[in-house]
């Protein structure tokens, strides 16, 4: 199967206050499966939120590549193409959203492809039932919670039916039932409509919900592999200025005082169940 998304050797410098150049981004080499849905975690300043960027063109690679679909971003004639291909969530939904009502908002991308009204009407319906805020096309953004404004700035993305989502830290500014809510919306989009996703976050237990883990600190990926092989080895984690799912630290310090209780426990349940065994 043809990656999706592949990175090759992505270095992105930018000049720094005192005229220095700053190395964001470190010889970055990434393939992403279509389909997939790959945590990026890191510490801030580790370049995972610059690394997003260049997944559908906001920024371009000083050195390297980053292919999408087979389009390079470096070529100005790709950039619409795959712009349609990626969408990208960020951190705060007051700066995704313009409209002053719900339907008219996750209307305005479809609206500047161009479609005629019975398409757009049939994209809005779709995106917003999809992301379960039918109920609230008529309301003010404004009167919504943070969660749900989240999920309406996913409905406008999905309403431009892009292949990959990329969300950058979209859960940082909202609380423990808004993060669920979004993390769900986007697991559902990954496993029902087998969109591509790309999640940077700093929420471990976020990251437990992905298929690979990619782990960024000073422009490199440092680690790579899945949620259980990644966040057992919390010494290293640590080593890097990261936290680890509490089931996962749990068990390292169980095992570090003999207790017998396998390595790549990482849930509540499988701590659970590892216990009562």
């Amino acid at each position: 199967m043809q990656e999706f998304i592949t990175v090759n050797n992505l270095c992105h410098d930018y000049a720094g206050f005192d005229g220095s150049t700053v190395l964001a981004l470190d010889n970055i080499s990434l393939k992403i499966a279509p389909g997939e849905f790959v945590a990026v975690i890191g510490t801030n300043g580790s370049g995972k939120s610059t690394l997003a960027k260049h997944l559908n063109a906001l920024l371009v690679p000083t050195s390297g590549d980053c292919m999408v679909a087979g389009m390079n971003t470096k070529e100005d004639e790709n950039l619409w193409k795959i712009r349609q291909k990626v969408g990208m969530v960020f951190q705060n939904p007051d700066n995704q959203i313009v409209a002053t009502l719900v339907e008219e908002d996750v209307a305005f991308g479809p609206e500047n492809l161009g479609l005629p009204p019975s398409e757009i009407r049939r994209r809005v319906d779709e995106a917003l039932r999809f992301v379960g805020m039918e109920q609230y096309r008529q309301h003010g953004p404004h009167l919504l919670s943070g969660g749900q404004k989240q999920r309406v700035a996913i409905a406008g993305v999905l309403a431009m039916r892009p292949e990959c989502l990329v969300l950058d830290e979209p859960t940082a500014m909202l609380d423990p039932l808004g993060r669920d809510e979004v993390l769900s919306t986007v697991c559902r989009l990954n496993r029902a409509e087998k969109i591509t996703v790309v999640y940077i976050t700093h929420f471990m237990e976020e990251a437990i919900a992905a298929d690979r883990v990619v782990v960024m600190n000073s422009g490199k990926i440092m680690l790579t592999g899945t949620p259980a092989e990644i966040f057992s080895d919390v010494e290293l984690l640590k080593s890097l200025g990261l936290d680890v799912p509490v089931a996962a630290d749990v068990a390292y310090r169980l095992r570090k005082a003999g207790v017998s209780i396998p390595k790549n426990i990482i849930t509540e349940q499988e701590l659970a169940v590892a216990l009562c065994r």
